[in-house]
C-alpha cells in the first residue's frame, strides 16, 4: 500500500517542525542502537517504503565503531525496482561513539529520501574515510534540509563506489540550510579529515543557503568543496552536471573548491553546467589551515563552470587551472583578494596569458581584484588594498559595500561581490 508508517518517539511533539534538533533534545527521543561493526541500527528490506523517523536518536552501544547506522539500501542492489524508497528522516540525533566515532551515519541507497532537521555527529575515524550521508547506488530525488551535518572525512558525498545499477547518476539533490562543520578541536586528534562536499557521480544538484565550516590539510588538500567525477572502473557514464552552487557561506579552509572536468585514472562524463554565485569565501587561508589557499582550482577540462557575484578573501591564486582547456567560462562580477598569483594556469603566465591558453572564449568581466596588475586583466577593476575596496568595515569583516564606495551598484545594476545581508540572515539562521 501507500500508507505511510511512522516510527515516533513519545517526546516528539515536544520536537516542534521547523526546529533543527539538538543532542540536547535527547531526553525527547526514542533510542535505536546499532552494534558494533555492520551492526546498523535501521536496515531496509529490498523495497521497503513509505517510512517517517521522528524524533529518533540513531546511536551505537557504548564503545561500538559502526561503519553504517542507518543503512537504505545495502548497495548492491542491480534494478531500482528493489530499493527503498519514500524514506524520511525527521528531527533525529545520528551520532556515532564519542570516544571511537564511527564510519558513516547514513547511507542514501534508495530514491525519494529526506533528511530534514536532524544532527548528525561524531562521524570520524583514524585512517578510514567517514561520512554523515553519502549515496552512490539510488537515483533520487533526495533533500537533505536545516540539518546539522558532522564527519571528520566527508560530510556529505555522492558518488564515491560505483554504482550497482546501470547507468545510474544520483539526481535531482536539494542540499539547503545545512551547517557542514568539522570541530577544530579536532585538529588535535588524529582523525581522517578531507572536505566538507564532495561529488563525484551526481546530476541536478541545488547547493543553496548552507554554511560550510573547517576543512584543513591532512588525508587531502583541505579543499572544502569538491566537484569532481570519479569510478573504480565500473562506472563510465559516471558525471557531475548540473549543479548550482548558490547563496552558501565557505570558511576556515585550506583552500575553497577544487572542479574536475574528467577523472583522471578512469573515463567518465565531461563535468558541465556549474553555476556557483552569491556566495562568501571567507578565511581560506592556506597557512592557517594547512595548504595552498586556492579559490578556485580548475582542472581536466570543464565545460560551461559559471562563477559571479562572490566575494572571496583567499591567501593564494583566485583561480589555479591546469588543461585541457576550460571551454564556456564564465567569472564576472566577484570580488576578491588577488592573492599570490590571481589567475594562473600551470606552465603559462599569471592573468591574460593563462586565459588565452587554458580559457578559450573565455568572459572575465566586471570583477574587482584587490591586488594584482590592471593590465594582466583587461576589463576588470584592480584596487591596491582592503581598505580601497570600499567595505563598511573590513576589520569586522562587514563586507558590504559602503554608500559612497566607488563600485557601489557599478556591476549589472548590482554591487559587486555577494549579496552581504542576505548571507548575513543565512548564516544566523543556518548556524543555529
Amino acid at each position: 500500500g501507500e500508507g505511510w508508517i511512522e516510527i515516533r518517539s513519545a517526546g516528539a511533539d515536544g520536537l516542534p517542525p521547523g526546529r533543527r534538533v539538538s543532542p540536547g533534545d535527547a531526553p525527547k527521543m526514542a533510542r535505536i542502537v546499532g552494534g558494533d561493526g555492520a551492526s546498523p541500527a535501521i536496515r531496509t528490506a529490498p523495497g521497503a517504503h513509505h517510512v517517517r523517523f521522528v524524533g529518533i536518536e540513531f546511536t551505537v552501544t557504548p564503545g561500538a565503531y559502526n561503519t553504517g547506522l542507518i543503512r537504505l539500501g545495502s548497495g548492491d542492489e542491480t534494478r531500482v525496482e528493489d530499493l527503498p524508497h519514500h524514506i524520511i528522516i525527521d528531527r533525529c540525533w545520528v551520532h556515532g561513539d564519542a570516544a571511537r566515532g564511527g564510519k558513516r551515519g547514513l547511507a542514501l541507497n534508495a530514491s525519494h529520501v529526506a533528511v530534514i532537521e536532524s544532527h548528525f555527529s561524531d562521524w570520524k575515524a583514524q585512517g578510514q574515510e567517514t561520512q554523515a550521508v553519502a549515496g552512490w547506488n539510488g537515483p533520487g530525488p533526495f533533500k537533505i534540509s536545516n540539518n546539522y551535518l558532522e564527519a571528520a572525512g566527508i560530510n556529505i558525498l555522492f558518488g564515491g563506489a560505483d554504482p550497482a545499477i546501470p547507468d545510474l547518476v544520483p539526481s535531482d539533490i536539494e542540499v539547503r540550510g545545512n551547517h557542514l562543520a568539522k570541530p577544530v578541536a579536532w585538529r588535535k586528534e588524529p582523525w581522517t579529515v578531507k572536505n566538507l562536499f564532495e561529488l563525484k557521480n551526481a546530476r541536478r544538484v541545488m547547493v543553496s543557503g548552507n554554511l560550510f565550516e573547517h576543512a584543513w590539510g591532512q588525508a587531502q588538500s583541505g579543499t572544502a568543496v569538491l566537484l569532481s567525477p570519479r569510478q573504480d572502473g565500473r562506472a563510465p557514464w559516471s558525471v557531475v552536471e548540473d549543479v548550482t552552487f548558490v547563496d552558501n557561506i565557505v570558511r576556515g579552509a585550506a583552500s575553497g573548491m577544487k572542479i574536475s572536468g574528467h577523472d583522471d585514472s578512469a573515463p567518465t562524463a565531461q563535468t558541465r553546467r556549474i553555476v556557483i554565485r552569491n556566495n562568501l569565501f571567507e578565511d581560506i587561508d592556506g597557512r592557517a589551515w594547512g595548504g595552498d589557499g586556492r579559490l578556485f582550482t580548475l582542472l581536466t577540462g570543464t565545460d560551461r563552470v559559471v562563477i559571479e557575484h562572490n566575494t572571496a578573501f583567499p591567501t593564494g591564486t583566485v583561480i589555479t587551472a591546469e588543461g585541457p582547456p576550460h571551454t564556456g567560462f564564465v567569472f564576472r562580477h566577484n570580488v576578491t583578494l588577488h592573492g599570490t598569483y590571481g589567475i594562473k594556469g600551470d606552465r603559462v603566465g599569471v592573468g591574460e596569458p593563462t586565459l588565452r591558453a587554458l580559457f578559450p572564449g573565455a568572459r572575465v568581466e566586471g570583477n574587482v581584484f584587490i591586488g594584482g596588475d590592471a593590465p594582466r586583466y583587461a576589463g576588470n577593476t584592480t584596487v591596491g588594498s582592503i581598505k580601497d575596496a570600499g567595505f563598511v568595515d573590513a576589520e569586522r569583516r562587514d563586507w558590504r559595500l559602503r554608500p559612497g564606495s566607488r563600485f557601489k551598484g557599478a556591476a549589472d545594476g548590482r554591487d559587486p561581490g555577494a549579496d552581504i545581508d542576505g548571507l548575513d540572515r543565512i548564516r544566523r539562521s543556518v548556524a543555529g
